[in-house]
């Protein structure tokens, strides 16, 4: 840990993240997927003392959950949980006043480092904190959290990795502005050509930007046809291509237009001779996704045989073309679309658990216009 005042607490002050911290559902499988606030207490290297919760009320039982886990990790951890009104998460002069309150009235000790974590909450949230950190109001340091890129198979995700910026350090000022203008940028970028004035999918928006700019994980996108997964895809593409700096390309393919040899070829290529007209080798658009994404719609349309050599591709980065006796290597990062309801499919025994398993690390259900009733004049001008 860096060298902060030793004779204090180590506190952190979060908000609870409706999603990121929601991560597992509240199944054991949590204490492997990356939750933010959690992730904090299994860096042992930061020794918090005490955490600070900040919820609003739909959040009450995830922020008991969160505080149950983290003390249940580290006994002697204080964990206080602190409800915080908002109507709207995403308006700025009712969160700032709402921070703001809570800031003036917390009792802050001098002896103390205090740590502001600015990882979870909206955009809006973000910026209130940093906007308070910056002006003393809530006198530490920034605690930035993200999930751990290039993991090896089977290894946890759960702590992830932070890093620490100290506003009273000059150097600091720009990059912590250009933190929050890049942010914004990515979450613009994210929304192009969707008109949105919904709280929900701009809530959306503001996680999935932390997903594409820090996670290589597959992201799978729910919703009925037309809600825009495809184009979504092509921006989330395009925001990975430029903050990851991926070199290949955005491949993609409608699963329910693939059948049969079709559906094998296509995917994972086939060798000269493979089948009636295969004249010649074809390498198949995993292949093709190499360093780059492949966004497959309508996943739920694949084949079981095509599902078994897709989850291999996904573990391994490896799969046999059709026809042939040779593995080959594609390192693609996957985004998956579809209208199905897929724990359904996997009861019907037309969907691989295991394939689901690998896919529902980041899922967002995208609305629809109906759903999004303050957004159907602006989408008719």
């Amino acid at each position: 840990m860096d060298n902060y005042k030793k004779q204090g607490k180590n506190v952190v002050i979060s908000i609870i993240g409706s999603v990121l911290d929601a991560k597992g559902r509240g199944k054991p499988k949590r204490f492997y997927q990356w939750r933010p606030n959690f992730a904090i207490a299994l860096h042992e290297e930061l020794a918090i003392d005490r955490f600070d919760l900040l919820y609003n009320r739909p959040e009450s039982r995830l922020a008991k959950q969160i505080g149950g886990d983290i003390q249940g990790h580290n006994e002697q951890a204080e964990v206080n949980l602190h409800h915080i009104n908002y109507r709207d998460p995403w308006d700025f002069e009712e969160v700032y006043a709402k921070l703001h309150e809570f800031a003036i009235n917390y009792p802050f000790a001098e002896e103390n480092n205090y740590y502001i974590h600015i990882t979870t909450g909206t955009h809006v949230m973000q910026i209130c904190l940093f906007l308070l950190a910056e002006s003393h109001f809530l006198p530490g340091k920034l605690l930035q959290t993200s999930p751990q890129r290039d993991l090896a198979k089977g290894e946890s995700n759960a702590a992830g990795t932070y890093q620490v910026v100290d506003l009273d350090l000059s150097k600091y000022d720009l990059l912590a502005s250009r933190f929050f203008e890049q942010q914004y940028s990515d979450q613009t970028q994210l929304k192009s050509g969707i008109a949105t004035q919904n709280k929900a999918y701009n809530q959306l928006i503001a996680e999935l930007e932390q997903v594409a700019v820090n996670a290589e994980q597959p992201i799978l996108l729910l919703g009925s046809t037309g809600v825009g997964k495809s184009h979504l895809a092509k921006r989330i593409f395009a925001l990975k291509k430029q903050r990851q700096n991926l070199t290949g390309e955005f491949v993609s393919v409608n699963c329910a237009t693939l059948r049969g040899d079709h559906a094998l070829s296509t995917l994972f290529g086939h060798s000269k001779g493979a089948f009636t007209g295969a004249i010649n080798a074809r390498a198949g658009l995993l292949k093709k996704a190499h360093k780059g994404v492949l966004f497959l719609d309508e996943i739920g349309e694949l084949g079981l045989d095509e599902q078994a050599m897709l989850l291999r591709a996904i573990e391994e980065k490896i799969f046999t073309p059709f026809g042939s006796d040779s593995e080959t290597h594609s390192d693609f990062q996957l985004i998956a679309g579809t209208n199905k309801n897929l724990h359904a499919a996997v009861k019907e025994g037309t969907f691989r658990e295991d394939l689901l398993a690998r896919l529902n690390i980041w899922t967002y259900t995208l609305p629809t216009l109906a759903e999004r009733r303050e957004d159907i004049a602006p989408n008719l001008d």
